[in-house]
């Protein structure tokens, strides 16, 4: 059954809170402020309890199923991760408390900072930006007021591979510089001979290149090192999309393959709950040349107010720093779940995350190349990409694959991304799913294969068994209605 609109429920005079008695004098609002045509639900406890748990258990979570979507890392979050941001010495601080109330919470940036700059290989840390993409904008500001302060002001030109985020080439031109895009070759990879075409016919002006690595193929870039290497070589800095980072836990180090900057995903490579719009945490790293350029404020031990005993944690601000990129701080409850993480599993326990992540991907890609074409059939990493189309069934596509998925109990993996692949289906099953889960979800890959051959209107029509049909998704992508008008 439908769930109702909470307006369709609604009824003059309920009312689902009690407030206390006021215990200041009562001061009428401004006239100018007191509106008659607010329209609110009207409902009692009950129901609203009842509506919103019902809407809760229509959607899908990490918690209820599989959740292979590419490149976003669904891993399973640790509830210790929850108790310690919930810590009440964590969950009531307040941004404007004097430092010396607060040093814990500062304690525990600092050191883990010093985690982010140890895992990446960098030499300084900022855990200001909110999400992914919010770090990528800082990187690319770190990188231009390097050039800046150079006196480089015609560096404008970033190298952005086709099979880069839509983040990349977002967070360019928003930065006030130029993309160049640099095609893939056949094993997937950054086309050398490209970069070095782009290089050389714009060294004058060459900011430097936005790397994904492992890239949006699910591949660790067979040439990482040259590239580097090209474009340090004409002047250029080297940006790492750190989205990624889930696959490289332990075993590489960005910083030593020749990246200058690079942004973590808090939320999805050091486990936070995240999906539908947050919460999300992107500190980004930097080598030793960009450290004075580094957002303010950062966590530092002050010398002076430390003794033998006990450090005084205080907050300083980089000589050429672009500036605040955050309001406070940024999002101190998803940095408490990352430190949680991170020294829960210990370095051997990343480690371990980031090969299993490897394993699960390889595991459910052998079990279904055979009947889903990948592109570039060699070892992936933490996620894989294969078509959803069958040349004897054209009629059927990825997203008829994606939604018939869902009849199976499982979250479609991501649809249409990368661009370079047809009709893409991107596959990431993270480290925490059991081999009886991923076996489970390539046996429903290959029944929906069977199925898209002998009656593929029986994926045309998909999902059958979801709380809602399938959605005409071009139209509510075109006409956004995003609030309830009567």
């Amino acid at each position: 059954m439908a769930e109702p609109l909470i307006f369709e429920i609604s009824r003059p005079g309920r009312c689902a809170a009690t407030l206390p008695a006021l215990d200041v004098p009562t001061t009428d609002l401004p006239a100018g402020l007191v509106r008659e045509d607010l329209l609110l639900p009207e409902v009692g406890e009950l129901d609203l309890v009842r509506h919103f748990t019902h809407l809760s258990q229509m959607n899908h979570g990490i918690d209820t199923g599989f959740y292979p979507l590419g490149s976003c890392t669904m891993k399973y979050n640790p509830r210790i991760n929850e108790e310690m941001a919930r810590l009440p010495g964590f969950a009531h601080l307040h941004p404007y408390q004097d430092e010396e109330t607060v040093q814990g919470a500062l304690c525990l940036m600092v050191y883990l900072q010093e985690f982010l700059k140890e895992i990446g290989g960098f030499a300084g840390v900022s855990l200001q930006p909110a999400a992914g993409a919010h770090g990528e904008f800082t990187g690319v500001l770190i990188m231009r007021a390097y050039h800046l302060d150079r006196g480089d002001v015609q560096r404008n030109v970033i190298l952005v591979p086709d099979s880069a985020h839509g983040t990349n080439p977002a967070t360019t031109t928003m930065s006030g510089l130029r993309v160049i895009e640099i095609p893939s070759d056949e094993r997937g990879n950054v086309d050398l001979e490209a970069l070095k075409a782009a290089c050389q016919e714009h060294s004058d002006n060459l900011a430097g290149m936005m790397l994904t690595n492992p890239n949006t193929l699910g591949l660790f870039d067979e040439h990482v090192e040259e590239i580097t290497r090209l474009v340090h070589e004409h002047g250029g800095l080297m940006y790492g999309d750190g989205a990624n980072m889930n696959a490289l836990l332990g075993v590489a180090r960005p910083g030593d393959l020749g990246f200058d900057v690079l942004h973590y995903n808090l939320h999805k490579t050091f486990s936070t709950p995240h999906g539908g719009g947050g919460p999300g945490s992107g500190p980004v790293g930097v080598s030793e040349q960009l450290v004075e350029f580094l957002p303010a404020p950062l966590v530092a031990v002050d010398a002076e107010r430390s003794d033998d005993e006990i450090e005084f944690y205080t907050l300083v601000t980089p000589a050429k720093t672009i500036g605040r990129i955050k309001s406070f701080y940024g999002h101190f409850g998803v940095m408490v779940r990352a430190y949680t993480y991170i020294r829960m599993l210990g370095a051997g326990g990343l480690r371990k995350a980031a090969e299993h992540a490897v394993l699960n991907a390889n595991y459910i890609m052998s079990r279904v190349k055979d009947t889903y074409r990948v592109p570039q059939d060699r070892v992936c990493m933490h996620e894989f990409v294969c078509e959803g189309q069958f040349a004897d069934a054209p009629g059927v596509h990825a997203l008829d694959i994606a939604k018939r998925l869902m009849d199976y109990g499982f979250h479609p993996p991501t649809n249409y991304f990368p661009l370079i692949v047809h009709e893409a289906l991107m596959i990431e099953p993270t480290e925490t799913e059991s081999k009886e889960t991923l076996d489970a979800f390539a046996e429903a890959l290959l029944r929906i294969a069977e199925e898209a051959h002998t009656d593929p209107d029986l994926l045309h029509e998909a999902p059958h068994n979801a709380p809602l049909r399938r959605l005409d998704e071009v139209r509510a992508a075109k006409e956004l209605i995003l609030r309830w008008e009567p």
